[in-house]
């Protein structure tokens, strides 16, 4: 019996606790203390890392929402904008073809009726002699007299949107042409140089030298007044250059609006 009690005595092991089988531990000391504090610190700053990183990403994110949407008002306005020029070219394109059919039905009219041709009694040359047009070159052609604007006085460069001096420009020749040549026909010729064409509303010169003899074909009768049925228009693209168009002068020479008159009258 003494012996049993010993043997009993002797299973109670000392590093269990209450007898429940869990592992006594001791308690940590200061070395593992630090160790703890630190890796808690260390936890602590890449958190706070974290959050700077997820703060900047969202000021980022929204930044980049901003620029978005100035982007999407920007292409908005261009859409906009090419749909206005495409309009505005197909309204020069149609006015070019009726004036091109009024042209031609004007030839037509002009030729031989029973054996003699239609000519005016007024003597252009000297009604020519009036023309007080500053700069602007004012040539006798055979039966015509040729006032020569430079395209560059009127529109930017390659395109057929007049430009804000062009009022300035026209508005002496149309009411000088409206006083000392009422009744005569006038054709409004478009010529430009052999620069190719890159972009924009038109693709060739023909259809730049035709825009451009649209806007000033209504710049003349809208704002001018001159008669709708005195004038037509005629676009001659690169055809028939004054200058060399080799050098940038020829060029500049080459690209013009002239307004012939001419003896017929309407």
């Amino acid at each position: 019996m003494v012996v049993a009690s010993m043997l009993t005595g002797c299973s109670q092991n000392p590093y269990l606790a209450n007898g429940s089988g869990s592992v006594w531990q001791p308690p940590p000391t200061g070395n593992q203390l630090t160790a703890v504090q630190t890796q808690v610190a260390e936890l602590n700053r890449r958190v706070q890392l974290l959050d700077d990183n997820n703060r900047q990403l969202t000021t980022q994110l929204a930044q980049s929402e901003q620029q978005a949407q100035v982007y999407r008002d920007e292409l908005n306005l261009v859409r906009s904008q090419l749909a206005d020029t495409a309009q505005q070219y197909e309204a020069a394109r149609i006015a070019a073809s009726n004036a091109q059919s009024s042209a031609k039905s004007f030839q037509a009219s002009a030729q031989l009726r029973g054996g003699a041709t239609i000519r005016a009694n007024t003597n252009l040359t000297q009604l020519a002699g009036r023309l007080q047009l500053g700069n602007l070159q004012v040539q006798q052609d055979g039966e015509v007299i040729r006032v020569i604007v430079p395209s560059d006085q009127l529109f930017a460069p390659g395109t057929a949107q007049l430009q804000p001096q062009s009022t300035a420009v026209l508005d002496p020749v149309a009411a000088q042409l409206r006083s000392t040549f009422p009744r005569q026909r006038i054709a409004i010729e478009g010529y430009t140089d052999n620069s190719p064409m890159y972009g924009g509303a038109v693709g060739s010169p023909h259809q730049l030298t035709s825009a451009q003899t649209s806007a000033v074909l209504d710049l003349l009768t809208r704002r001018a007044g001159m008669p709708t049925a005195q004038l037509f228009i005629v676009s001659q693209g690169a055809n028939n250059p004054r200058g060399d168009n080799a050098t940038p002068a020829g060029r500049a020479a080459n690209r013009r609006i002239e307004l012939v008159i001419y003896p017929e009258t309407f």
